[in-house]
């Protein structure tokens, strides 16, 4: 074998619209469109969870126009993700009516239980960060249209992430405010953290690493966030738990 055909033989798959999707086999259709509705109602429940919760809590007008700013950016992932189903055929706007308990790709108990802002800020440092990290995945996708639609998300994504380790930060600057959030850390965030990345065994996530929709499985994303997100903690003076499967609802 040459060398032009060897590298022919081993460049990465690219799916350049859906032309070419409808070529490939159901496999592969199944596994996009699956993972772009998850990721389109998670935009969308991004949103809610702005307005519904954070906005009303926030402490001071500058926090609420962040609110308003981190929603109007969900929803403008929202659409992103909807016009590439479109074009798929594949109508997702019948979400806007739904109540986020509709809503059964993407849920997280513990985002709809925050009460205070301390969670509000691990919930982006920690929570987005590890969505931030699996949309930088998708930015790599074998399906095209899924790849361009993040690079864009991708930079919303670390204003997110930032604006809440600005937050953890502040609490953390004070022996007061460092205890609250290690109390957080410790009783929901740390494991609600790992579970974000789904069942470590996903047959699944083994598929999308095979055909080029992700990168690394469930557990290799999570140990890949975990070595990253850690040592940030602990450089604001947090300690992290020890026991990676209290809590956990997903090993």
């Amino acid at each position: 074998m040459n060398e032009s055909v060897a590298s022919a033989a081993e460049a990465p798959l690219v799916v350049e619209g859906p032309e070419q999707f409808y070529k490939m086999p159901k496999e592969y259709q199944d596994l996009v469109i699956h993972q772009l509705r998850a990721h389109t109602e998670g935009e969308l429940t991004g949103a809610d969870d702005y307005t519904q919760l954070l906005y009303p809590m926030a402490p001071d007008p500058y926090e609420r126009k962040m609110c308003c700013e981190r929603a109007a950016e969900e929803v403008d992932h929202f659409i992103r993700g909807a016009e590439v189903l479109k074009d798929l055929g594949i109508d997702v706007y019948y979400m806007m009516d739904q109540h986020f308990q509709e809503r059964q790709h993407y849920r997280t108990d513990a985002v709809r239980k925050i009460d205070n802002w301390v969670q509000r800020g691990l919930f982006s440092m920690i929570g987005e960060g590890a969505v931030l990290a699996m949309i930088e995945e998708m930015a790599q996708s074998s399906y095209k249209p899924i790849a361009d639609m993040c690079v864009s998300i991708v930079m919303d994504e670390y204003n997110h992430v930032a604006q809440g380790r600005r937050i953890v930060k502040q609490f953390c600057a004070t022996p007061e405010g460092r205890a609250l959030v290690q109390a957080e850390l410790e009783g929901v965030w740390w494991s609600t953290m790992l579970d974000l990345f789904g069942r470590s065994e996903s047959e699944r996530s083994k598929l999308y690493v095979k055909w080029g929709l992700r990168k690394y499985t469930n557990e290799e994303a999570r140990q890949r966030y975990c070595a990253h997100i850690v040592p940030q903690l602990r450089e604001l003076g947090l300690d992290v738990p020890d026991d990676w499967t209290r809590g956990r609802k997903f090993l």
